[in-house]
């Protein structure tokens, strides 16, 4: 049987769904505009490249900038950054966790009883990594074979077919996180925190030089991937601004990436 709906029925149900629908739009707009609702979030994370868009927690952005930054030091090909990110994706979601199967710790879930180091030192991403990469290179091909076979030939694990699922991800973010991509990271945290004074500008230049070695910009990919270290660890040093190559990254809410303008250069990426 057909059902039939008067006039004034059907002029009632859209005026609820209009209502509907400007309601939705009137808390968008609050969220994004008034900064008591903005200071309410969580901080975020997001990543834009051609090949899609992901968004990530502070934490999982420090992991991917820090994987990259060791990777520079090494003058390992994008294509190692890719399969350390997939493997951490799958180990810990790319979190420095404490805790895993039996003594499995960090981000790789590397274990102290199978000699991949002390506790204290596989729970700094910097050596977890640069340990991770040490058995990387030893793998043949590793360029060329399935990321899976590269992953799991470094990591022996019970499961090393569940690597695989995580490359297109791990591509995404390889193209932001090495610099390949320009402005392609983006992150916000809520800003009650005081301006970075020049003591913590240098604590952050202090600790990619300690992942990355040498911070000098030689290249403006190299250049990119220092801007996107310094905004992935923004909430970590209070950082509110980061300019290089004439574009700028602001802590703001209602920013979706990086502006035009800054006095960064080509030559040197500038903290504040």
């Amino acid at each position: 049987m057909r059902l039939r709906f008067s006039r004034g029925v059907i002029t009632i149900a859209i005026i609820v769904v209009v209502l509907a629908v400007g309601v939705s739009a009137g808390l968008y707009w609050l969220l994004k505009r008034v900064p008591q609702f903005a200071e309410r979030q969580p901080a975020f994370c997001s990543v834009t490249t051609p090949g899609g868009v992901r968004t990530l927690l502070p934490e999982q952005a420090r992991v991917a900038a820090t994987i990259a930054a060791v990777a520079a030091r090494r003058k390992l090909p994008e294509r190692a950054v890719v399969i350390a990110y997939a493997t951490a994706m799958q180990e810990s979601k790319m979190q420095n966790i404490d805790w895993g199967d039996r003594d499995s710790l960090g981000v790789f879930q590397q274990r102290p009883s199978q000699d991949w180091g002390s506790k204290k030192q596989i729970m700094d991403p910097v050596y977890a990594t640069n340990r991770f990469f040490a058995e990387l290179v030893k793998v043949k091909n590793y360029r060329k074979i399935p990321l899976a076979e590269a992953a799991q030939a470094v990591q022996r694990s019970a499961g090393g077919y569940a690597y695989a699922p995580h490359e297109t991800e791990a591509k995404i973010l390889a193209a932001a996180f090495t610099g390949r991509v320009p402005k392609a990271v983006h992150c916000w945290y809520p800003s009650d925190k005081t301006p970075a004074p020049q003591a913590r500008t240098a604590e952050a230049r202090k600790e990619l030089a300690r992942a990355m070695g040498s911070t000098a910009i030689t290249t403006k990919k190299r250049g990119w991937l220092v801007a996107a270290w310094s905004v992935a660890h923004a909430e970590t040093y209070a950082l509110r601004k980061v300019d290089y190559d004439g574009a700028t990254w602001v802590n703001d809410y209602e920013s979706d990436g990086w502006r035009q303008g800054g006095s960064g250069g080509a030559r040197r990426v500038e903290l504040a």
